[in-house]
């Protein structure tokens, strides 16, 4: 994850201002608050993405560790290729 997690609030806060002030939504002012929450759960899921695709490609690679040890695959160019292969599966665009 390249952001920090803390800092998603603060620019979650930053946005919806901005949007605001340049009166490109509206928004009450009892709506504020709700609307930063939802932007920052968006943008939260938007960061963990890739963490979460990297979870599946080392689930998928110990499963079939065994099998790679005995055709000699190295465990870091099969993490690559399978990764890949999700985020092509998935239209994501990864760092």
């Amino acid at each position: 994850m390249l952001l920090n997690r803390d800092y998603v609030g603060h620019m979650a806060s930053q946005v919806i201002k901005k949007l605001v002030e340049d009166k490109l939504v509206e928004i009450k002012e009892k709506d504020l608050e709700p609307a930063i929450a939802r932007v920052r759960l968006r943008m939260m899921e938007e960061i963990t993405v890739e963490d979460k695709v990297n979870e599946e490609v080392r689930n998928i690679l110990t499963q079939h560790q065994d099998e790679m040890r005995r055709a000699g695959i190295s465990y870091q160019e099969m993490f690559k290729k399978v990764k890949g292969q999700i985020a092509r599966d998935r239209k994501l665009i990864l760092r």
